[in-house]
């Protein structure tokens, strides 16, 4: 109990602390560009034309909204956080329990060890389904977090109370608009835990040297670099999820131009990736100018 208490503690203090990255990712994501591009320069130190980072996004929201404004949407996301990780810690639970019945069970019956591979698939298929029935739980929450947040770009208050958002979504939606974008997301998820831990286990069984002193701190080291490494490329399901849970709900950023209508997440996804825009947002520091995009920026100023 105390350990479920405390990771509740810790992961609504990362939230509150990440909360104005969030703010400003999503507002890069659906295609809000307030600032014109700035002459900066690359990871090589060449000159270019890029778009403001994190904190000249964040500073240009706090001189709107006063630095309150960076937390909008927080109350629905803590809400989620915290209902998220008594759901996962439950459902784990579940399957312990499971296994406890069944070692029980078996009484003086001699186990038959299980590879190192069985026990991957095992583990990986239990955070699965505790992270997809946190996810479906939560969902309504973090449609609720990025509408409020998305309003920011229309000057809207029509998602601001969260008792108020939950009606507004009943009444304009029915049930399945608390649930809009939920399968990208769902997909993404399953597809980063299975790629994470199957990477992972491959790295640790045939590249790491099991005699080295440090096994366990390169594991460790190895699961961290291969848990990146899926988030990287399962990226744009997260973007198509998050643009269809804003896609056509009534707000200037859920429309044209910052965002077309989508007729499905298929159709956003094929839409993104024709417009050469499937990484949009991923990046908030070296943030380039997009293919096709026309800005105020005097060019000859990088010659």
């Amino acid at each position: 109990m105390a350990d479920a208490a405390s990771q509740v503690l810790l992961g609504s203090g990362l939230t509150i602390l990440s909360q104005p990255l969030m703010y400003v990712k999503v507002l890069i994501q659906v295609g809000y560009e307030p600032l014109p591009p700035t002459i900066g320069r690359n990871i090589f130190g060449r000159q270019v034309c890029q778009l403001p980072g994190l904190f000249c996004y964040a500073q240009h929201i706090a001189s709107i909204d006063g630095k309150r404004g960076l937390f909008t949407g927080l109350t629905p996301r803590l809400c989620s956080g915290v209902l998220g990780t008594v759901v996962h810690g439950k459902v784990l639970q579940h399957y312990q329990e499971c296994d406890k019945v069944e070692e029980s069970g078996s009484g003086n019956v001699q186990k038959e060890v299980s590879s190192s591979f069985d026990r991957v698939i095992k583990e990986t298929t239990r955070e699965m389904m505790a992270r997809s029935a946190a996810t479906l739980i939560t969902h309504p929450f973090h449609v609720i977090t990025l509408r409020s947040m998305v309003q920011f770009i229309g000057r809207e208050s029509k998602y601001c109370g969260l008792c108020d958002s939950i009606v507004t979504i009943y009444r304009e939606e029915g049930i399945l608009g608390f649930f809009a974008g939920l399968i990208p997301r769902l997909l993404g998820d399953i597809i980063s835990l299975w790629l994470c831990n199957s990477l992972a286990y491959l790295v640790n069984t045939y590249a790491l040297d099991s005699g080295v002193s440090t096994m366990n701190e390169m594991k460790s080291y190895s699961q961290a670099v291969t848990g990146f490494f899926a988030s990287m490329l399962t990226y744009p399901f997260v973007l198509v999820s998050n643009l269809m849970a804003v896609n056509n709900c009534g707000l200037a950023g859920g429309c044209p131009p910052y965002s077309p209508v989508y007729n499905s997440w298929i159709d956003c996804w094929c839409m993104l990736q024709k417009e050469g825009n499937m990484s949009r947002g991923n990046s908030l520091f070296f943030r380039k100018v997009p293919f096709g995009k026309t800005y105020c920026c005097d060019l000859r100023m990088l010659i």
